[in-house]
């Protein structure tokens, strides 16, 4: 995150940025906030993830809303919902929900003024029209520093913003953080997810919400923290341009998420004139050169190889969202990386469920897949790739036991001492449908391996 410079001039306190541009206010950051530490609040602090993402407990949040702030908040929700077309894809409304302050209270410490939201497409809609009230989250925790400057730049152990998925279709309550975690280990640069139990207060008493995934916000602090850089142009693909079939280029959605302000998609412009190039069929040898020059392939292949085999329905090749690109400048090659990873490990789901081994139902309307696994040697990366995954972080006995060892983690915020409730739960079964799930996962994981020795000859 860009570190902000400060200057005292008599009572008035001047911020300067990155940009030169300057706020000028009366107080400095943290005053009247007894709470306030540079490690825990502050903007310039280093991201702790050993804290906001522990990888093997799960961690608390309670979050204060005023009442009136909350009505405004679910009167919000309604509106968009009546605007929405219906319930499948390509129908929701493109009206972003608003933000309202509350107070975020983790581990004995309180964070004031935070922006909080609702957030998400099928996983938002879902729930609203099921009367379930578990909707997903962003928290922003500078969102309100214009309005209240003892905030300004207030961060929380160095995280800016935070992605609060609901689980939405995920009994088991690990498919997100255990996708996150195995490509990762697999050289692929997923962003941190963790648990967090999650309370809100808003206006009628504590309630329980249930058990959330935190995720890691891309362009907040998985850039500097996966390429040690965020000065690039990251990208969140949404609508048919994200499928880059040619004659879709469209930056209307080829959405930047930092450098905004500069008009500027030559990356992906050079990107898409590559993988469309003649030299694919007249000169493979010339275009594979060309592509590896531009698109980190093998960071991609992996990830193709990893999420084929574990099988995700809800991402490239299917659907034309749930990823990001990034320029990364230490190479200048685009980076492909992985986002929303909540329908991993299941065999089912959306129109045509997910990808198998041989992409036979991949047309060039999905050109990153069908080009690269019709030339022969992006296919032997491919196959080699999923090889290396089933014997690595994907072998039977490991993620036998990384599912059971997750199990544990979470049991006591799901099936335990604190259990999920009725009308914040997307189990029909309480805890039943937790407990089964762990068998279900264990089982589509063998028949995955089962799948891949096959497609390999093995």
């Amino acid at each position: 995150m860009i570190s902000n410079y400060i200057k005292t001039l008599g009572s008035a306190v001047i911020i300067l940025g990155a940009s030169s541009c300057y706020k000028t206010v009366g107080v400095n950051p943290g005053d009247g906030l007894e709470d306030w530490t540079f490690d825990t609040h502050s903007g310039d602090a280093t991201p702790d993830y050993s804290v906001v993402f522990p990888s093997n407990s799960v961690n608390e949040l309670k979050i204060t809303i005023a009442a009136d702030d909350w009505t405004s908040m679910q009167n919000d929700l309604d509106d968009i919902m009546a605007s929405s077309g219906g319930p499948g894809p390509g129908s929701f409304s493109d009206e972003t929900p608003i933000y309202v302050p509350c107070t975020v209270e983790f581990k004995g410490k309180k964070w004031y003024y935070v922006g909080i939201r609702y957030k998400g497409n099928s996983s938002l809609h879902s729930p609203y029209n099921m009367g379930i009230n578990k909707y997903p989250l962003r928290l922003d925790f500078d969102k309100f520093e214009d309005e209240h400057p003892e905030i300004w730049n207030q961060c929380f152990y160095g995280f800016n913003e935070l992605s609060m998925g609901n689980n939405f279709k995920d009994v088991s309550f690990m498919r997100q953080k255990v996708a996150d975690d195995i490509m990762r280990d697999f050289g692929i640069p997923s962003a941190r997810s963790a648990y967090y139990r999650v309370y809100i207060d808003n206006g009628s008493g504590t309630q329980y919400y249930g058990l959330y995934t935190m995720c890691e916000v891309v362009f907040d602090t998985h850039l500097a923290n996966a390429f040690g850089s965020e000065t690039g142009n990251c990208y969140k693909p949404d609508g048919d341009a994200a499928s880059f079939e040619s004659g879709t280029f469209n930056t209307e959605e080829l959405i930047k998420k930092t450098n905004e302000d500069v008009a500027d998609w030559s990356d992906l412009q050079e990107l898409y004139d590559i993988i469309h190039d003649g030299t694919r069929t007249s000169n493979p040898s010339q275009w594979r050169s060309d592509l590896d020059a531009r698109f980190d392939t093998d960071i991609f292949l992996k990830w193709l190889a990893a999420n084929t085999t574990f099988q995700n329905w809800d991402t490239y090749g299917n659907m034309t969202h749930n990823y990001y690109l990034y320029t990364d400048p230490a190479d200048n090659k685009i980076k492909w990386i992985p986002w929303d990873n909540n329908e991993s490990f299941s065999s089912g789901g959306g129109p045509n469920g997910p990808l198998d081994f041989d992409f036979n139902s991949v047309g060039n309307d999905w050109p990153l897949i069908r080009y690269l696994i019709d030339d022969a040697t992006y296919k032997a990366k491919y196959d080699q790739y999923i090889q290396d995954f089933i014997d690595g972080p994907y072998e039977e006995t490991v993620m036998n036991q990384r599912f059971q060892d997750e199990y544990n983690v979470i049991y006591n915020s799901v099936a335990g001492s604190i259990v999920e409730e009725n009308g914040y739960t997307f189990m029909n079964s309480i805890p039943a449908d937790f407990v089964n799930e762990l068998s279900t996962l264990q089982t589509h994981l063998s028949g995955r391996h089962s799948a891949a020795d096959t497609y390999l000859g093995n």
